[in-house]
This record gives structure tokens, C-alpha cells and sequence, in this order.
């Protein structure tokens, strides 16, 4: 199954308490419920004024579709051709 990553711009994301990201997650958890097993939330890296989202499912347009019922921003949707790390050098 395809692997996404989504760039979500919102300003101050880096400001977010713990409490506002545990709604925010739970907002997230509760739309993938209602979708189904197909869409699955690897995890996101909050930076300053951005989340990015790493998800898995079957095509973009589930994700935006997830973003649009949870009232989250998609800005992109990119799907994850390769990964490499340090290891890739060897």
C-alpha cells in the first residue's frame, strides 16, 4: 500500500501545548475510525508553523478526503517513492 506524506501549514504548530495536540490527534483518530482500516496514521513531526504526516493508504485522494471530514489543512499530498538514510551510503 502507498505510503504519503502530507505537509499541513499551520502557523504556530511549533506552539501547540501537549493538550492541543492530544485534540488534534484525537480529532485525526476519530475520522479514521468512521474510514476504515485503509488509511492507517504512521505518525507527523511538528515543526514551527507546519505539521508533516506520514500516512498510509490506497491513494491521495483518502487522505484529502480525511482532511477535509477532520477540518485539517492538506496543502500537499505526496506520495513516498523510497526511503534512505545513512545506510543507503554503504
Amino acid at each position: 500500500m502507498p505510503k504519503y506524506v502530507i505537509e499541513r501549514e499551520l502557523p504556530g504548530a511549533g506552539r501547540l501545548t501537549t493538550d492541543e495536540l492530544k485534540g488534534i490527534s484525537q480529532a485525526s483518530c476519530g475520522v479514521l475510525s468512521n474510514m476504515g482500516p485503509q488509511i492507517q496514521w504512521v505518525h507527523s513531526y511538528v515543526t514551527g508553523d507546519k505539521i508533516y504526516c506520514v500516512y498510509i493508504a490506497p491513494n491521495a485522494e483518502m487522505i484529502r478526503e480525511h482532511a477535509k471530514k477532520g477540518g485539517f489543512p492538506a496543502n500537499a499530498v505526496n506520495e513516498i517513492t523510497t526511503i534512505i538514510d545513512p545506510t543507503s551510503a554503504e
